[in-house]
């Protein structure tokens, strides 16, 4: 088995590249939806959270993802102890779920912070999605309805595009110019025959 590392800043369409790989029958661990299940069901999590930010970052039970982005995005030391809290909690999640894919020839983790968490040591290819900026900040107004600045800051505070296509071992454009799908096929074979 070998382990896809699937990462992209915000907007470069990780998602849709990780769809893609799902329907070629390779199983991807989506990262953000671990910690948004870990977040709202781990004691543990939730005790540091609400230490560190207040019993109101939790309504109805489940965390206010968006009082929480406000917060780690205007604060370094917020977004790095958010991470130490939640990183190691979907890492140990996602070695239990790799075990329950033993028998395939590749499995994918796509997370936005393959290389600023770690993760990247778990995994054997790093795959880095690109897309300019512009089109991100596009792609995530449309999405989510965010301000520009607000789409910036999360941008700026993300591992800069040509630092993530530096480490990655290969890079997929997706710049609605070239056809991402043949650039996955292609990338697929080529590592088939390694």
């Amino acid at each position: 088995m070998r382990i896809l590392g699937i990462t992209g800043g915000i907007g470069s369409g990780k998602s849709v590249v990780a769809r893609v790989f799902e329907t070629m029958g390779i199983p991807v661990y989506n990262t953000d939806l671990a910690s948004k299940e870990i977040s709202n069901s781990s004691q543990t999590v939730r005790e540091q959270l609400s230490d560190k930010f207040g019993e109101t970052i939790y309504k109805e039970g489940l965390l206010d993802r968006t009082m929480l982005a406000l917060l780690v995005f205007s604060k370094p030391e917020y977004l790095k102890f958010v991470n130490s809290v939640i990183h190691p909690k979907v890492l140990f999640n996602f070695l239990k779920w790799k075990e329950q894919h033993t028998e395939k020839l590749f499995i994918g983790i796509e997370t936005a912070v393959l290389f600023e968490s770690g993760f990247d040591k778990w995994v054997d290819v790093s795959i880095n999605i690109f897309a300019p900026i512009e089109l991100r900040i596009q792609r995530v107004q449309k999405r989510e309805g965010l301000d520009k600045r607000v789409i910036l800051n999360r941008i700026n505070n993300q591992c800069l595009d040509r630092e993530r296509i530096h480490k990655a071992d290969y890079t997929i454009v997706n710049d609605n110019q070239q056809a991402v799908l043949s650039q996955i096929e292609n990338l697929i074979a080529k590592l088939q025959r390694c």
